[in-house]
């Protein structure tokens, strides 16, 4: 995945800074960590970017959020329905299934697409050191 380094999806499926994707934007690295899946560090230690542009920022993730949430029970539709063959009423409790084990990585990856909505990213070269 290092190959797509400078790239949105880079910063978007590694929640790495979206400015210069040295480090992670999450205290943990594990989404699975309930009580800390979406604490996030206050500023990147290598560009000083600030995650947090405004108070409420990351309501907006929740816009974000329907769509990959649909996006992931499509995936388990296809794979339940078209590829085991599995009825409806199966393929329906396997949408269930996969939606509440992949609900904190559809968190983070919400999160991850709404801050690079608003950020680019700097080739480290372009950093001015003070």
């Amino acid at each position: 995945m290092k190959s797509l380094k400078g790239t949105k999806i880079y910063s978007i499926l590694s929640g790495k800074c979206p400015v210069c994707q040295n480090e992670s934007m999450y205290l943990e690295s594990s989404p699975y960590k309930l009580g800390s899946t979406l604490k996030m560090i206050e500023r990147c230690s290598s560009c000083n970017t600030k995650y947090k542009i405004e108070p409420s920022f990351f309501y907006g993730a929740m816009y974000v959020s329907y769509p990959v949430g649909i996006a992931f029970g499509a995936f388990a539709l296809v794979i339940s329905y078209y590829l085991f063959h599995l009825d409806l009423v199966a393929s329906y409790v396997v949408i269930v299934i996969v939606m509440i084990i992949s609900l904190p990585i559809i968190l983070r990856i919400s999160r991850n697409i709404w801050i690079n909505m608003f950020m680019k990213y700097k080739d480290s070269k372009t950093f001015k050191r003070s």
